[in-house]
């Protein structure tokens, strides 16, 4: 955030941009999004910053200099979810490529005393 402040830079989000109730303070910032909501518009526009749209930004900096370009985090995605130790291994938390949640679909055999074995 302090490197979006030190000089002309706009802050470039491929997305929308929420308001965040837990920060009191937002900085003075350039900001270029698809969409904004509208309390994010107006706590950017209130404390001076700038909202702007891709086809502003392309005019004002046609080479994408001074543009910084964020993201979200990359392990929040539900993939992610699936990668790790192989479902059903002891200590493992990886969620399987399953067909259905039901009785029958990896909570049966192996799982279970009644169902042949259990590990």
């Amino acid at each position: 955030m302090s490197y979006l402040l030190q000089e002309d830079k706009y802050a470039v989000i491929v997305g929308t941009v929420t308001d965040d109730i837990r920060h009191y303070e937002v900085p003075a910032l350039k900001v270029v999004a698809l969409r904004f909501t509208e309390t994010a518009r107006a706590r950017i526009l209130k404390n001076g910053g700038e909202v702007l749209t891709f086809d502003q930004l392309a005019l004002r900096a046609p080479t994408g200099s001074n543009c910084v370009l964020l993201r979200g985090p990359k392990n929040a995605r539900e993939a992610v979810k699936h990668f790790g130790r192989a479902p059903g291994v002891p200590q493992s938390s990886t969620k399987p490529y399953v067909r259905s949640k039901g009785r029958k679909f990896e909570k049966a055999r192996g799982r279970r005393n009644s169902r042949g074995f259990k590990v």
